[in-house]
């Protein structure tokens, strides 16, 4: 303990010294123990990656490692584990590269990954480590799956049922009095009907009820890969991993129907302290709007296209259909004159993916079918068209068309010579859409014609119901999820197929179902998985189902595992589930913030429905930490003689950016040219243009990135400066949900206020200068402040705030040259969830203690101590502030307004006015209200 400074080596020792007694004593380990008030604080599922971490990825997690050092301080039994989503993409596209098994590959990481956080200091419970590719694990993330395929929806209910129950109802009285989520496609059948379907085509009809179930379905195929992509594994129509081509394919798939519960997903959200932005990408992503399905008939067919739409007062303005290239009519309906350029025109659009064909571009293309649709007001044949940006798994896949009213059909309708009619009045341009605003009126549109919009829907409506051409309806914009995947990497689907095909789970006795190793990871020649090369991997004579899980399947639940990981009878017991309950502070990046949250708030209120929860939310409140930003370094390079330019030489030559290492970058942007020249062949014997014997290069801030070269190591930076160090800067860097700017140099301010902490126990000759002595009333004071403000903003996650005001203290407790024992033990609690290396080293030999300072009470400020004479009161005119004035607290409202009116700003600003109103609000604001003289 008796060191001069607190140096890189003494550091070192101190970090070495605390991470082995943690273990040791397992100070982490966390009992379910009912006599503490719980908290359950998590970090959002991480994927190891091979790349290890840098300085970006540890924010949330020391967010959330402060936060659980201070809950457990203030008293609270706190939940704070980690584990890792290790099933996935990545892992397996490395295996088939380098030939090494995906289990190998992940294990590495793993210990990578751990090996970075330990040296953090975080505050895990090493008992609960779980991971998904673990057998003990997927056991139960395949049950679950299990629970889902024997399980359908009730609206009556509005909950999940026992399969066996809608089973029963379509033995008495078939399925016409089922209220259920369903298929829209199903067919209303009788009970002597349901009895006279085989086994299989009950199995087939029943899939129109599962919550898990197995269809045919348009999905996002990636031929490199070998496997389906979910839309945010896609980026401009090619997979993120790779950058390989996507098309859309229709395949049959596993599919989790996650539609029937959007209603209560979006009624879940107004319960939950999350951010506002967050709550409305969940509910634009559930896309609920209220509208009306109507049908138009296909001339010259039993065939009738319906559309859904939430402007029926717009019918008027329909001038043709359109439909989604993949839309089941299509192929029927096609007159035998365009059967071969709709099939065309199809395959065309199978390459783009969902993203290219929504996005607006100039390009337009569609194809007419040379099949027409009957208006269902006016009679008149209406052309049927497909066109790709109107989409198979959206709505109905079809739309009908109002070029008066719609930008994107507008612009079609010009694209090919198709009908615009106004329908209201007041467009003053006949070649842009005019949507009708409120109190226009209806033209062209027969018996509705002059009716205010309002009036004219209801009216449009009755008409169309009446008749039974259209419903009222709702439409949802989220989709049932494609649950299988073409690859290896997964959770085994626990389903198997009998000699008719009929699919059944495997029983909960004979779970899990594990992988079997396979000679290659790749699909078969035939695309096929790569599960179909086990060949002898059978349940009994059966075949089992060759897709696995995606990546979210085994995520969606995982926070439940943590309350009780190595329970063999059920995920959780229901012992720990009933103390745990749902997770108080959720912390992850806004990546996740719909996919993820929506499947794992999805799992929850399924598993309340069949009984195993007692809570429907799994999420209390959600933060996503903001990104934190490389700087890159940029050079130039004249495109014509290829000599590189100093970056203030640039202007007027043409010229090609380059990335060069952030780490050959001073703090003046001068870039080091004979470290550039050893870094990379091609610059070795280049020619560089100086400016005044520098040269320059350009900054930017962006994502880190080992393309950009600026990514920076955490290791690096502990190795130097310690763990505590580098915590407190990431996290003084800015609030906490806000993007900041990665700085290097910026680094030295928290290692010298700790290096002050440091010398209020020693002196610089390294002797123990702690006394036992009495703090003064202003020592006590600024301490005291100290705790109420690093407490509120440490409660608030404000972590900058708290250590800005952590540095006062430290700064104002040097100036009294306080070394007193009851105020540095106040201190170092306050400083402790920041710096747990130094505060728990200075508690225990400093300060003698033989317990844990993570074990001792989290100080509460002394509200007397705080009380000040005198305040500095803002005073505000005409609702803007323009000053501040010290008072005495106490003062009556006269002889405040007394002092005020006489402050010479006051006056300034009141100069040329009279006064209207003088308002005081005791100890806290002044606001004047006057008006200028116009005499």
């Amino acid at each position: 303990m008796q060191e001069l400074l607190m140096n890189t080596d003494t550091i070192k020792k101190i970090e070495r010294k605390w991470l082995a007694r943690w273990e040791n004593e397992r100070l982490y380990s966390v009992k379910l123990d009912t006599s503490l008030p719980k908290y359950y604080c998590l970090d959002m599922f991480p994927y190891p990656s091979g790349a290890g971490l840098h300085v970006g990825h540890p924010r949330g997690y020391i967010a959330t490692d402060v936060y659980s050092r201070f809950k457990r301080m203030a008293g609270f039994n706190v939940l704070h584990p980690m584990g890792f989503d290790s099933f996935g993409l990545p892992a397996e596209q490395y295996a088939i590269e380098t030939g090494q098994h995906p289990r190998v590959t992940t294990d590495k990481n793993i210990a990578t990954f751990k090996s970075q956080l330990r040296k953090l200091g975080f505050c895990y419970d090493p008992d609960r480590e779980i991971k998904t590719s673990d057998a003990q694990y997927y056991h139960w993330t395949q049950w679950i799956f299990t629970q889902l395929f024997d399980s359908w929806y009730c609206l009556d209910t509005r909950q999940a049922m026992p399969i066996d129950a809608l089973i029963q109802h379509l033995e008495r009285s078939g399925n016409a009095e089922v209220n259920a989520w369903s298929d829209s496609r199903t067919s209303i059948i009788s009970a002597q009907q349901w009895a006279k379907f085989s086994p299989l085509q009950q199995s087939e009809f029943l899939m129109n009820y599962r919550l898990a179930y197995r269809a045919d379905s348009y999905v996002n195929w990636c031929p490199a890969l070998g496997t389906v992509l979910a839309n945010d594994e896609i980026k401009d129509g090619f997979s993120e991993r790779g950058g390989h081509p996507v098309q859309k394919k229709m395949m049959k798939q596993w599919m989790l129907r996650i539609s029937a519960y959007a209603d209560r997903l979006l009624e879940g959200l107004d319960s939950l302290d999350w951010p506002e932005a967050l709550k409305d990408m969940q509910r634009n992503w559930i896309g609920k709007s209220q509208g009306a399905e109507i049908d138009f008939q296909v001339r010259d067919s039993q065939i009738a296209i319906n559309v859904f739409t939430t402007c029926p007062d717009t019918l008027y303005g329909a001038t043709f259909l359109v439909l989604a290239p993949e839309h089941d009519a299509v192929e029927e309906i096609t007159s035998p004159t365009f059967k071969a350029a709709v099939a065309s025109y199809r395959e065309e659009v199978a390459l783009r993916s969902e993203r290219e064909r929504v996005a607006k571009t100039d390009r337009i293309t569609g194809q007419f079918t040379g099949a027409y649709a009957v208006h269902p007001l006016t009679g008149e044949n209406l052309p049927i068209w497909i066109a790709d940006y109107v989409l198979a798994d959206y709505g109905t896949g079809a739309i009908m068309a109002v070029p008066s009213a719609d930008q994107r059909d507008f612009n079609f309708a010009q694209a090919f010579d198709l009908p615009v009619l106004q329908i209201y009045e007041g467009a003053e341009q006949a070649n842009k859409p005019f949507p009708g605003k409120e109190g226009s009126r209806l033209i062209n549109s027969g018996e509705a014609s002059g009716m205010l919009r309002a009036e004219a829907t209801d009216w449009i409506l009755e008409r169309l119901v009446a008749t039974g051409a259209a419903k009222r309806t709702f439409n949802y914009r989220i989709r049932d999820a494609i649950f299988g995947r073409q690859r290896y990497w997964g959770e085994p689907i626990p389903v198997y197929y009998d000699e008719q095909g009929i699919a059944h789970v495997v029983p909960e006795q004979d779970l899990p179902v594990t992988l079997p190793d396979v000679e290659a990871f790749l699909p078969t020649s035939e695309g096929e998985p790569p599960l179909e090369r086990a060949r002898s991997w059978r349940y009994g004579g059966y075949k089992y189902e060759t897709t696995t899980m995606p990546g979210w399947a085994g995520s969606s639940w995982y926070f439940l595992r943590y309350m009780d990981p190595t329970n063999s009878s059920a995920p959780v017991s229901r012992e720990a589930m009933a103390y745990w309950q749902t997770v108080d502070l959720y912390v992850g990046g806004s990546e996740h913030a719909t996919g993820h949250l929506l499947y794992a708030r999805f799992w929850t209120h399924f598993l309340k429905d069949r009984g195993l929860l007692s809570f429907s939310e799994p999420f209390k409140r959600v933060l996503c930490q903001g990104m934190i930003l490389g700087v890159s370094a940029i050079i130039y390079r004249d495109k014509a003689t290829h000599e590189y330019v100093s970056a203030d030489l640039k202007e007027g030559r043409d010229v090609q950016p380059l990335y060069v290492d952030i780490s050959m970058v001073n703090d003046k942007n001068q870039v080091d040219i004979d470290a550039l020249r050893a870094w990379r062949q091609t610059y070795s014997n280049g020619v560089f243009i100086y400016s005044n014997g520098v040269f320059l290069c350009d900054r930017l801030s962006e994502k880190m990135s080992k393309s950009k070269y600026n990514v920076v190591n955490p290791d690096d930076l502990i190795d130097i400066y310690g763990a505590d160090t580098f915590r407190l800067h990431e996290m003084f860097l800015g609030p906490i949900d806000q993007t900041a700017t990665w700085s290097t140099q910026s680094i030295d301010g928290p290692h010298k206020f700790l290096q002050k902490v440091w010398r209020l126990f020693l002196s610089e000759q390294g002797e123990m200068v702690v006394e036992n002595l009495e703090p003064t009333a202003e020592e006590l004071k600024v301490v005291h402040t100290a705790i109420a403000k690093v407490a509120r903003a440490t409660e608030d996650m404000s972590y900058n705030t708290a250590i800005a005001a952590l540095m006062i203290c430290v700064n104002q407790l040097g100036v009294l040259h306080c070394h007193k024992r009851s105020v540095l033990e106040l201190l170092l609690k306050l400083l402790h969830p920041y710096a747990p290396f130094i505060t728990e080293e200075l508690w225990s030999e400093a300060l003698g203690h033989s317990h844990s300072i993570l074990d001792s009470e989290y100080p509460v400020a002394d509200e007397r101590l705080l009380y000040e004479a005198q305040f500095e009161c803002p005073v505000s005119i005409n609702g803007k502030l323009r000053t501040r004035i010290m008072l005495q607290r106490g003062m009556t409202e006269e002889a405040v307004k007394a002092q005020v009116l006489k402050d010479s700003t006051v006056q300034r600003w009141l100069s040329g006015g009279r006064l209207l109103k003088f308002i005081f609000v005791p100890d806290r604001i002044i606001n004047i209200v006057y008006a200028l003289n116009t005499d």
